[in-house]
């Protein structure tokens, strides 16, 4: 038997949000210059018919979910935001009634999957398949807008709902623990492993990209003139950074270690404290990344002891590349990311060797907190990871790094790359939206649900693309 507090979905508004960099983001293989945020209301309703709606958004990074040497960027963008309809309209019809995380995780059991394959047969050719984890990514400003729906039905922040009052299920309805652990997670809920009270200023993560000029001997005069930095030097000057995320190519060691060395010596003069090294699912031998860090610890140890973790080097297929990684965690902690699309592939993770997770809530809050709760109670450690999120994004974002109790704060770049994107949202958070003294400022954020304070924000939305 379900309790009062339950909810289902009942109706449904898409709007798709464009955005243009104002300078490149270079990651892997490919460019990011603009991108399209998928924004969702969504519609909820108790046993008792009372209303109330919230919103979600995520970015639709194609490059990120989707990386693919056959189709072209158009190709895959027009696919995301054909899925993102096709979910519409099935979140809309599932009459499911219970707590966000019951509904949520049974959509994505029950729901997701099918229409994931149906949109992959009609393409026809494996190849061109769109991966589980754009099919994730697109799901998740849907789930996001039910977790907040729930929060403001309830009247209060959704951080607080994560426990036995409001949940049916323990967390052993979703989790199994590891092969011959001792860990249980009968009696056991979100709340057990979430952070509280939340600290409302987190130190905040700059992303160093593969084209960013680090210094103005540089510069090409092709940079914009916006009254924003473009330099490393000048961002660590006005932001107070204190961490660097360096993207690396992965696939030409001389210049990886160049660049590591060089954002390294920049940050020791701006008093950075701290750097980890993003190679994006482009190395296949741990050999590489090992020979990079061993080098990095003899000629250059201080560094090379700024390094606080390596993020992803290796294929995000975890199943199809299970790749022995112990020797890279025995050197630094080494964290998944794209290969953490739930929390049975952090299981097999944890089998290979890998000792942290990033999160993120672009692969949904509900799989981002299961994820967060088998992973603690296994011994992983956590960071939370930007998908350059901008507007109302960036607000459930830095909130989950704040109760998740990270290693060291949130990754926070979409000021760099487009912070005029942000414009509206940042008159009412101006501290989420701008980084001071290495960090950034959530203590704005506060009321039911995810706390946007939507009616205090000034933003004109396109016609809807899905309204139902």
């Amino acid at each position: 038997m379900g309790k009062a507090t339950d909810v289902r979905p009942i109706s449904v508004s898409l709007y798709f949000l464009p955005v243009e960099t104002r300078v490149p983001l270079k990651f892997g293989p490919e460019t990011l210059t603009r991108v399209t945020c998928a924004r969702v209301r969504m519609r909820v309703a108790d046993a008792q018919g009372r209303i109330a709606e919230g919103w979600g958004e995520t970015p639709l990074s194609v490059q990120w979910v989707w990386p693919s040497d056959l189709l072209s960027y158009r190709e895959r963008h027009e696919a995301l935001k054909g899925f993102c309809l096709m979910l519409a309209e099935a979140w809309m019809a599932f009459d499911q009634m219970g707590h966000p995380m019951e509904v949520g995780h049974a959509f994505q059991e029950q729901v997701l999957p099918g229409l994931l394959a149906k949109m992959n047969e009609e393409r026809g050719d494996d190849e061109l398949a769109m991966p589980w984890l754009a099919a994730l990514v697109c799901c998740s400003p849907f789930d996001l807008a039910l977790h907040d729906a729930y929060g403001q039905l309830r009247r209060r922040p959704v951080y607080e709902t994560y426990g036995p009052s409001f949940m049916n299920r323990d967390l052993a309805y979703f989790l199994e623990p590891a092969p011959g652990s001792s860990v249980s997670f009968e009696g056991k809920y979100p709340e057990e492993f979430l952070v509280f009270p939340r600290p409302n200023r987190l130190p905040a993560w700059h992303l160093v990209g593969g084209l960013d000029p680090l210094d103005e001997s540089e510069l090409t005069g092709d940079e914009p003139d916006d009254g924003y930095p473009v330099t490393l030097t000048e961002w660590i000057a006005r932001d107070g950074l204190k961490c660097l995320k360096v993207k690396l190519r992965g696939t030409d060691l001389a210049w990886d270690y160049g660049r590591l060395v060089r954002v390294g010596e920049i940050g020791l003069a701006g008093g950075v404290h701290w750097l980890s090294s993003d190679f994006n699912c482009t190395v296949t031998d741990p050999g590489y990344v090992n020979a990079i860090l061993d080098r990095l610890m003899v000629e250059h140890p201080r560094i090379y002891g700024m390094i606080l973790y390596v993020e992803q080097p290796f294929p995000y297929d975890l199943e199809g590349n299970r790749l022995d990684v112990h020797s890279v965690s025995a050197r630094k902690p080494l964290f998944m990311d794209e290969s953490a699309h739930d929390w049975r592939l952090v299981r097999l993770g944890r089998e290979l060797g890998w000792t942290g997770v990033a999160l993120k809530t672009c692969k949904t809050q509900t799989g981002a907190l299961l994820s967060l709760c088998w992973a603690k109670a296994h011994g992983m450690t956590l960071v939370v990871q930007d998908l350059t999120n901008p507007m109302l994004a960036q607000i459930s974002h830095v909130l989950l790094a704040a109760h998740a109790g990270t290693i060291m704060g949130v990754e926070t770049n979409a000021m760099q790359f487009y912070p005029n994107a942000s414009l509206p949202e940042e008159a009412v958070h101006p501290g989420l939206y701008r980084r001071r003294d290495g960090q950034v400022d959530l203590s704005t954020v506060v009321g039911p649900g995810f706390g946007y304070r939507l009616a205090e924000i000034d933003r004109e939305l396109p016609p809807p693309a899905f309204d139902g």
